[in-house]
């Protein structure tokens, strides 16, 4: 019965979805800093410029993509365990949107990482610094969701 094995997983099922979560985030904050990197002084030599493709695309595909997918998945395990939700509250679903709004930044940066390497970019690195402050704004929503439990 799945919901016997999530029940005796769950341990595991929370501390790799803590893994993910980490992961993926470390990775969402550093890439629109490579961004910024890229668009301030990438463009004037074009050693860096390959340089941080490289980098920008290494951090997306094997890194910050998995710990997405990674993050889902446990989350969505955690989701179905018996009796680790209360879905008459309000805060499940506050985290569910406040997630999809990170996935929705995750794909903006995969966006803004092919218009670098396909040498289109025209954002400014000021927009990078700007956009680099709303994964910490849905992160502080997720936690205090989670955590304190206020709706």
């Amino acid at each position: 019965m799945i919901a016997d094995f999530l029940a005796w997983f769950y341990p595991w099922t929370k501390t790799l979805h803590i893994l993910a979560v980490i992961s993926w985030m470390a990775g969402i904050f550093y890439l629109p800093r490579l961004f910024v990197h890229h668009a301030e002084k990438g463009v004037e030599n074009p050693h860096t410029d390959e340089t941080l493709k490289k980098m920008e695309e290494n951090l997306l595909r094997m890194i910050m993509t998995p710990a997405m997918l990674a993050t889902w998945v446990f989350g969505v395990m955690l989701a179905l365990t018996p009796g680790i939700i209360d879905w008459l509250a309000v805060w499940p679903y506050a985290k569910f949107v406040t997630v999809c709004a990170m996935t929705w930044f995750h794909l903006w940066l995969a966006m803004r990482r092919k218009e670098f390497a396909n040498g289109t970019n025209t954002l400014p690195g000021r927009t990078y610094r700007m956009m680099n402050e709303l994964p910490t704004l849905l992160l502080i929503v997720i936690v205090v969701a989670i955590i304190v439990r206020p709706f």
